[in-house]
């Protein structure tokens, strides 16, 4: 069964709205606690970013809509915007040479974008005419 979408301003003030959307659509699947966890951990970073650098860096303002799909073997959380088109998979990850550095030597940026992305079973991105669709895909069962 699929929970009704969330739509709420893109803002940074809404990441706690999100959270607590995947929370509960992560309980209703049944996905375990720690898997829904990193899933949250993942909407809440690209949520970040999409507000930041899809919108507000670019003078635009808008809504981000989360919709869950439950399947048999998988839960997948839908994230859709209309900021400026971006592909998380295309940023360079760090490599492990600047994982083991210490913070504050490391560069900034893309890190949480790392982690987001290795955090999920699968990730996926789409851009449908204005719409950036990031899928978020946890395996149900497994943490």
């Amino acid at each position: 069964m699929d929970m009704q979408a969330l739509t709420v301003p893109a803002r940074l003030d809404q990441l706690v709205e999100m959270r607590r959307y995947v929370q509960a659509v992560g309980k209703q699947a049944g996905l375990p606690e720690d898997a829904t966890y990193k899933l949250a951990l993942a909407v809440d970073e690209l949520a970040t970013n999409i507000v930041l650098h899809g919108y507000q860096e670019h003078g635009l303002s808008g809504d981000i809509i989360l919709s869950a799909v439950t399947e048999d073997e998988a839960m997948s959380i839908i994230m859709e915007d209309r900021g400026a088109a971006f592909d998380p998979a295309t940023r360079p990850m760090p490599s492990a040479e600047e994982l083991n550095k210490p913070l504050e030597e490391r560069r900034i940026g893309g890190l949480g974008i790392f982690l987001a992305l290795n955090s999920v079973d699968d990730f996926s991105y789409q851009r449908l005419g204005e719409v950036n669709r990031n899928t978020l895909t946890m395996k149900r069962g497994k943490a």
